[in-house]
């Protein structure tokens, strides 16, 4: 019986710089399909800063028309402007497939790591080294990107968890609106 593959978007945000990753997955098998890094214009205010995430995100979208995506959790920055600007970045990165109708799911950049490296504190030179032997098609320029793909891998491969996870939270939530409902 043949498995139809599922075409993952992995994101690692950033405002600076946010790793995109494409890539097909057909039961164990991965397949490389694509990859970049967006990079707003660093002149420009926050606001257009954000737009810009959203339209070349938009436009991945478009090209690529992915049925999942998958998003790296972001760790919290000593600087407390830092992270802000990150955690918005991030929603951006978060909304845009939710806008396109594609299901986002959330790993920590610790579970990508151990997933994709088999250590929790791997080093971003182990991160690209597995990135081309998994995907040997594999054509990134940036750390950003083959970061993407990391976290479009650890989608592939705990996936069928992420839809549990979520199937198990909708039952909750309907059970608790059930019994407010109720009283």
């Amino acid at each position: 019986m043949a498995t139809s593959a599922i075409r993952i978007l992995g994101l690692d945000p950033g405002l600076r710089r946010t790793g995109w990753g494409v890539i097909e997955a057909a039961g164990t098998r991965l397949s490389f399909i694509a990859c970049g890094t967006v990079m707003p214009p660093e002149e420009g205010g926050l606001a257009e800063r954000l737009a810009c995430l959203h339209n070349d995100l938009a436009k991945v979208l478009r090209t690529y028309t992915p049925d999942e995506a998958a998003v790296e959790e972001t760790f919290v920055n000593v600087n407390p402007a830092s992270t802000l600007k990150l955690g918005q970045a991030r929603g951006v990165v978060m909304l845009t497939p939710a806008l396109a109708g594609v299901p986002v799911s959330e790993y920590a950049a610790l579970l990508v790591k151990k997933t994709v490296v088999g250590a929790g504190r791997a080093e971003k030179a182990q991160i690209r080294m597995m990135m081309k032997i998994l995907l040997p098609q594999a054509d990134f320029t940036t750390d950003d990107a083959a970061d993407a793909l990391a976290v479009a891998v650890t989608h592939a491969q705990h996936r069928g968890m992420a839809a549990m996870k979520a199937q198990m939270a909708a039952k909750v939530s309907t059970k608790l609106t059930s019994r407010v409902a109720a009283r």
